[in-house]
């Protein structure tokens, strides 16, 4: 949040910011992006990337532009979609402020490198987080909690898990990215039986890719789907 923000603040008009919860999967973990703010509040604290949407921007174009200025990473390359919105009074000191929460999801992502008022940005394991609750800034750890159920149920009902997988993927790197995200492990025949049923959720490549042990591996890419029919629900798999 920059100066005008705190301005606008002072002089008591409601505003409207972006924050975004980042996902990406790294050596089999879980990982969300968050800066080390540069300024009060909470000045040296971790928080979601985000910040002041504004006048002539929509929120879509705020939050890729705050997610670039802050850590580098740009959001064009993602999965990016509203999920929520936050405005208890007291959320920010300064004053009354909404935030529009999104999620964002991608594959492999890069190191990240902070900007503007963000003075430091890092991929963190979101289990983490997790162990440390009201860690972060402002209502951060309500938005993080409230996207990661986002995250788990869209793996019920969509096909967005595929986003976290470099194409062409074998069936064992797309359970594991349920594993990871459900947080526990899942019997490989029956979700592979899963996977190839659901229609438009993964296509054959006809290609394989040797493995260090036991059989070549069929390699897959995204179906055409964008919902899983039937869908993979958690309490059956």
């Amino acid at each position: 949040m920059d100066e005008r923000l705190a301005r606008s603040i002072d002089v008591g008009l409601s505003l409207v910011t972006v924050d975004l919860a980042i996902f990406t999967i790294r050596n089999e973990t879980l990982m969300v992006l968050l800066i080390e703010r540069g300024v009060e509040p909470f000045r040296g604290c971790s928080a979601l990337p985000g910040g002041r949407v504004r006048k002539q921007e929509t929120l879509d174009q705020g939050a890729r532009r705050e997610l670039l200025e802050e850590t580098g990473v740009d959001g064009t390359r993602l999965h990016l979609e509203q999920f929520g919105a936050f405005g208890d009074p007291e959320r920010d000191p300064r004053g009354r402020v909404v935030t529009i929460a999104y999620l964002a999801l991608g594959a492999d992502l890069p190191e990240a490198v902070g900007g503007t008022d963000a003075a430091h940005a890092h991929w963190v394991p979101v289990e983490e987080i997790l162990k440390t609750p009201t860690s972060l800034a402002f209502d951060h750890d309500r938005i993080l909690d409230d996207a990661l159920e986002r995250v788990r149920e869209k793996l019920e009902y969509t096909t967005v898990a595929t986003v976290f997988c470099p194409e062409p993927f074998t069936l064992s790197e797309l359970r594991k990215v349920y594993e990871v995200i459900w947080g526990r492990e899942l019997d490989p025949s029956n979700f592979r039986r899963k996977a190839t049923k659901a229609e438009g959720f993964v296509e054959p490549t006809g290609q394989q890719r040797t493995q260090q042990a036991g059989r070549p591996a069929a390699l897959y890419r995204k179906g055409q789907a964008s919902f899983l029919t039937p869908p993979l629900l958690r309490s059956a798999s």
